[in-house]
């Protein structure tokens, strides 16, 4: 295939690409930062691969590299876990999302011949935060900031499928990997400072590195994937348990808890990241018979670590 992809040199991204190209497809990759992605990507190791400037939220001549592409992956936004909510931040993630996506689909339907399949990224936010509800993609959307922030972003991609075009949405978790989110837990673990975040009793909807991509991969090539499916491991847990198994396989203590009016302190509206969590069930994809090489927390820690 020829995939366009955005947010590449992020920390999906980067594995996402690394599959593809050892796959043979052919790599368009829309980059704010082209030297940065010429970094990443050096064009002896991908020859197949294209790197594109653009600006995510504005029209320009970058969306005519869309046309003659089979697919599209979508995984541009901004950071929603780093540094204070501040009016301006908050709209920033959701401008980079909504008008990000907008953006792309607007490519999609002037584009001869046009993409047969987007693949746009959401999030589990979407359900808002319970310690008591399971959700699955059948649940409604919940309240709060995130929740709108998805809901505003999953709106802008549906408007693709009026150009015939295969839409597949993926709520993802929390990914776990040698970097993101576990990056920056494993030096504190490693330092016995380790220790779960607030009551350790919300819940971690999380899933590997490999079968995020495996789910995009599939996705993109299978023709009877589409609409929602949420991109987490069938065993969603606690916040204490995360901790307490990779305290474990670290040989560290995990008894060490960050109070909630720390976080709130540092991190201000943010702190709900990581505060709050809900029990997301991957039913769809099962379902669609998708086996997840990393279904249980221990053996997807123990790989990575």
């Amino acid at each position: 295939m020829k995939v366009a992809i955005t947010g590449a040199t992020g920390f999906v991204g980067r594995a996402l690409v690394q599959r593809l190209n050892q796959q043979g497809d052919s790599l368009v990759l829309f980059s704010r930062d082209r030297a940065r992605a010429e970094r990443c990507f050096p064009r002896s190791a991908f020859p197949n691969l294209s790197i594109v400037g653009y600006e995510p939220t504005a029209a320009g001549d970058w969306q005519q590299a869309i046309a003659g592409c089979d697919g599209v992956v979508n995984l541009a936004g901004a950071p929603i876990a780093e540094g204070r909510w501040t009016t301006a931040r908050k709209q920033e993630i959701l401008d980079s999302r909504q008008l990000g996506t907008r953006r792309i689909v607007e490519a999609i339907a002037a584009a001869n011949p046009k993409p047969t399949v987007l693949v746009n990224s959401s999030a589990i936010g979407f359900y808002g935060p319970s310690e008591t509800a399971t959700f699955t993609e059948a649940s409604s959307a919940g309240q709060g900031f995130l929740a709108q922030v998805c809901q505003a972003w999953e709106a802008e991609a549906q408007a693709v499928t009026a150009q015939q075009t295969r839409l597949v949405i993926l709520r993802t978790g929390i990914v776990l990997g040698d970097g993101g989110a576990l990056g920056k837990m494993l030096p504190v673990f490693r330092a016995f400072a380790g220790g779960p975040l607030g009551t350790g009793q919300q819940w971690f909807s999380w899933i590997h590195l490999i079968d995020v991509v495996n789910l995009i991969e599939r996705s993109l090539k299978d023709p009877s994937f589409s609409g929602v499916y949420n991109a987490t491991a069938p065993k969603p847990v606690r916040m204490g348990e995360l901790c307490q198994v990779l305290g474990s396989l670290l040989n560290r203590p995990s008894w060490l808890p960050v109070p909630a009016f720390a976080l709130d302190l540092l991190l201000g509206e943010a702190a709900q990241v990581v505060l709050e969590g809900q029990c997301v069930l991957p039913d769809r994809a099962q379902q669609a018979g998708f086996q997840f090489d990393y279904g249980d927390l221990s053996a997807a820690l123990r790989a990575i670590v």
